[in-house]
């Protein structure tokens, strides 16, 4: 059995190895449910996965509409002294409308995760589904972790920043709509921008990039990760700004040191 042929008895103790050394073929490389299918009968099953998943973003955003006003509530908590208004008819309850989607939107979020995987798992290798694991409940941590950093630190650093720049100048009195818009955008786009070290990881465990790679382009990094924070923070205060890209940098090079542990 030749080196690339050698099977991991310790990671994937199910595996019968006898046999496999007369084989070409890594057994980590096979698909171990591979399943005939026809064009039709996939598009079949995308859509009732779709289906389903869609029901449970139509539940969770129900749900939460109905419980919407303490969410509401704790979303205002770090604009201490703002005073809110609604500056047209029923702009509050557009404001519901879209708190009740981004929350069910999360809320359900797992579900979709579910059906995703159960769809794409029969098309999966060995050696991909044991990267299955560790990776949804990475991104999934790490996408909470970004909603707790943006609620904690960068909405009240930008409107600190906001109220301070201002305050013996203009009374703070804030559309109630343009707030929610920019809360929950930075929060969602900071989740998203927290999937940086799985993204790293599945480049390196597909062998596209390896650490040393990623290493060495560290000044291009930089640049680009005060770029993604100028992008995707929806305020023009440099500290908001920063913080983003102080974060999406430890956040890379941290993927760095990731990928280094896993041998890659």
């Amino acid at each position: 059995m030749t080196p690339s042929q050698e099977v991991d008895t310790v990671n994937t103790p199910d595996i019968d190895t006898k046999g496999y050394g007369n084989s070409e073929i890594n057994p980590l490389d096979e698909l171990p449910d591979e399943v005939e299918m026809s064009l039709f009968d996939h598009l079949e099953e995308l859509r009732q996965r779709i289906f389903y998943s869609l029901i449970a973003v139509a539940v969770g955003v129900v749900g939460c509409f109905l419980g919407v006003k303490p969410i509401v509530q704790l979303l205002e908590v770090p604009a201490k002294g703002v005073k809110f208004l609604q500056l047209a008819p029923g702009e509050y309850f557009f404001v519901s409308l879209k708190v009740a989607a981004y929350s069910g939107l999360v809320l359900s979020s797992p579900f979709i995760l579910y059906q995703i995987i159960q769809f794409v798992l029969p098309g999966l290798t060995r050696r991909e589904r044991r990267l299955l694991g560790p990776v949804v409940l990475g991104s999934s941590v790490l996408f909470v972790a970004g909603l707790v950093f943006a609620y904690l630190l960068l909405i009240p650093a930008a409107l600190n920043f906001f109220i301070s720049y201002g305050a013996d100048v203009v009374e703070q009195l804030w559309s109630i709509d343009k707030y929610f818009e920019f809360v929950l955008l930075l929060m969602f786009s900071t989740g998203l921008a927290f999937q940086v070290p799985i993204i790293q990881l599945l480049l390196a465990n597909l062998g596209i990039v390896s650490s040393a790679t990623m290493l060495a382009g560290w000044r291009i990094v930089i640049m680009g990760g005060v770029i993604l924070g100028a992008v995707l923070t929806p305020s023009t205060d440099p500290l908001t700004q920063s913080l983003l890209a102080g974060a999406v940098l430890g956040l890379y090079f941290g993927g760095i040191g990731l990928v280094k542990l896993t041998g890659k």
